[in-house]
């Protein structure tokens, strides 16, 4: 078998999510993690992606995983998707940032960067509990010094011909949208 350069130094991406990354109601090829690794592969990058993502995870399921995918795969690059189920469930805002903070200190400690990818929760949680959950994200960024998607449904979530019948997962058609979003921020942690 014939090596083709960019594969002989593979790097590798690892994504933690949910449901929105693991391709919930979709075939795995449509979801935008499976878009990022054919744009990457495209392109001759050395990175590939590795979905370790699972519908319904929460942040405390994604901290008790971590230390297995970061030992598994060796990443240079982690993109954590995790909050939106903790939101869903009106789990502790506070809890889940401890979550996600123990998870970027984990995944530096390994030697990846950490992309965070931020969401949002439906409007019937209510306006207090609800910018609570979101203000996570950019306050986590800001203390962490990290970069991190606002959210990766903006553009996606109030259009109902890109959202499943659920209304909370994007549906295909959605997956290129969500793909370039992340793609933005993405780009410059790969030189």
């Amino acid at each position: 078998m014939t090596l083709l350069p960019w594969t002989v130094s593979a790097k590798t991406i690892v994504v933690l999510g949910d449901s929105i990354s693991a391709g919930f109601g979709i075939e795995v090829q449509q979801g935008w993690v499976a878009l990022l690794q054919n744009r990457l592969t495209a392109q001759h990058s050395p990175y590939v992606i590795n979905n370790e993502s699972i519908s319904g995870d929460t942040t405390a399921g994604g901290l008790a995983r971590i230390d297995d995918a970061l030992r598994r795969h060796k990443p240079q690059i982690v993109l954590i998707e995790l909050g939106a189920n903790d939101g869903l469930r009106g789990l502790s805002p506070e809890a889940m940032k401890a979550n996600l903070i123990e998870m970027v200190k984990r995944a530096e400690k390994a030697g990846a960067k950490v992309l965070l990818l931020a969401m949002k929760i439906p409007p019937n949680y209510g306006k207090r509990y609800i910018e609570m959950f979101y203000n996570i994200y950019p306050q986590l960024a800001a203390e962490l010094k990290l970069p991190y998607v606002p959210f990766i449904l903006e553009d996606v979530a109030l259009k109902a011909e890109l959202m499943q019948a659920d209304g909370l997962h994007p549906n295909a058609l959605a997956q290129p949208i969500v793909a370039e979003k992340i793609w933005a921020y993405l780009v410059p942690m790969l030189k």
